[in-house]
């Protein structure tokens, strides 16, 4: 687990997608990799998530891990397509437990202290909150986590490139979830090359300092 969270720690952000084509996932990697962020959240919102892990964690070249996992099952379909850390909107007991009795990271979603309790009472101390904007943005964040001094954060939900910096000013926060850069519109016509700007822009942002 602290390898994978020393991974987007350094790298600040973690594009969130959603495929319908697996077709489009291992030029989307290339996109990632090419503009300089080898990460990749791909979710269980559709049918071609588990095919569309498969891909990318196939070329051996960038971090790929499975959000939206609802299910034991989904846990266990999307490590087996390679996916090496496991990302949830909520705090499912049951499926943090199976992913601990695997070995399989897992940063469980949640959005209020009794939330974070749970993630505790597991033994997890990085959690994603989610979703960030919705519930009260950065000042509801710093406001829940004050009790808890070790823990530290992925917020998702509403993270765009006019509010990222902001997020990744509090030290408790580890790295942002994000899919501006990873829109279906910027290759809808099969050119990710403007997925690739986009990606370069959000590196060059979140690495300014």
């Amino acid at each position: 687990m602290n390898s994978i969270i020393d991974q987007l720690s350094h790298h600040r952000l973690v594009p969130v997608i959603a495929l319908e084509d697996v077709s489009q996932a291992d030029p989307l990697a290339g996109a990632l990799v090419g503009g300089g962020l080898p990460v990749a959240e791909v979710t269980f919102r559709t049918a071609a998530a588990a095919d569309s892990i498969r891909a990318m964690s196939a070329r051996g070249d960038l971090l790929v891990g499975a959000g939206t996992v609802l299910t034991p099952a989904q846990a266990d379909e999307a490590r087996d397509a390679g996916a090496t850390f496991i990302v949830s909107p909520g705090f499912n007991p049951k499926v943090v437990q199976h992913c601990l009795d695997q070995d399989l990271p897992i940063i469980p979603g949640v959005s209020n202290p009794t939330d974070i309790e749970m993630a505790l009472d597991h033994g997890l101390d990085v959690l994603k909150f989610f979703p960030a904007e919705a519930f009260g943005g950065l000042k509801t964040l710093q406001a829940i986590s004050a009790p808890y001094g070790n823990v530290r954060f992925m917020p998702t939900g509403g993270i765009s490139a006019a509010n990222v910096n902001e997020y990744l000013a509090f030290p408790k926060i580890v790295a942002c979830g994000g899919s501006w850069m990873v829109k279906p519109n910027l290759y809808a016509d099969g050119n990710f090359g403007p997925v690739e700007e986009a990606v370069r822009d959000a590196v060059a942002l979140v690495h300014r300092d």
